[in-house]
């Protein structure tokens, strides 16, 4: 569903100067997406640029192979990194964006992103801000692959999930969490089996409980 934007620019207050609020008011759309709604996919032109004002987003990248990787999360009051840098070098998208819950994006129109660059410092910061985060999360990302097991990948990853949908309960299949971690579904079950055995979290049909001592 897209319309027009009312109310959501206040949650951008904290990051932009006032005339830049007004004209994100007058010149951006809005769109909701549902849970698991592909907001972008690897290859797709790129029309405008999505700030969060409520929700999570899912941000990953897909091999030759179909199998899919996770990059980060963008939460609420931020933006996708890879898009900005998309935007700039006018390429397609090279990422696939996915609604890890009922959000809210405040959608920009690609033109405006060089002149804002220009005309209002607090887009400028906020966008190399962004551009930082999403690149010390994407090292993050790497060194997690290289050098940690997967188990402790595995609880990095639930505990983010958790802290992302604000829930200790985690609505995914074992599959879909070996996806995720570019690994495949025995070894999911069998490390979470051994959690369950060490009382840090339920395992349910298609649903994780997590527990305190996690």
């Amino acid at each position: 569903m897209i319309g027009h934007t009312d109310n959501y620019s206040n949650k951008f207050s904290d990051f932009f100067e006032p005339a830049l609020l007004t004209e994100l008011e007058e010149k951006s759309m809005i769109m909701e997406v549902k849970s698991g709604d592909t907001l972008l996919n690897i290859g797709q032109a790129i029309k405008a640029i999505p700030l969060l004002a409520t929700g999570a987003i899912k941000v990953s990248r897909i091999n030759d192979e179909g199998q899919e990787l996770l990059l980060y999360y963008v939460r609420e009051g931020e933006s996708c990194a890879m898009t900005f840098n998309c935007c700039m070098l006018e390429q397609t998208s090279v990422i696939k964006g996915t609604a890890e819950e009922d959000s809210v994006l405040v959608c920009i129109p690609v033109t405006l992103m060089e002149q804002w660059m220009v005309k209002y410092p607090s887009w400028k910061k906020y966008v190399m801000t962004t551009m930082l985060s999403r690149f010390t999360e994407m090292i993050k990302s790497i060194d997690e692959v290289a050098f940690k097991k997967m188990d402790e990948r595995l609880i990095n990853y639930l505990k983010e999930k958790s802290d992302i949908t604000g829930s200790t309960v985690i609505n995914l299949t074992h599959q879909q969490i070996a996806d995720e971690l570019g690994t495949n579904r025995v070894v999911i079950s069998r490390l979470l089996k051994k959690l369950e055995n060490e009382k840090k979290l339920l395992i349910y049909n298609k649903q994780i409980k997590l527990l305190r001592d996690l």
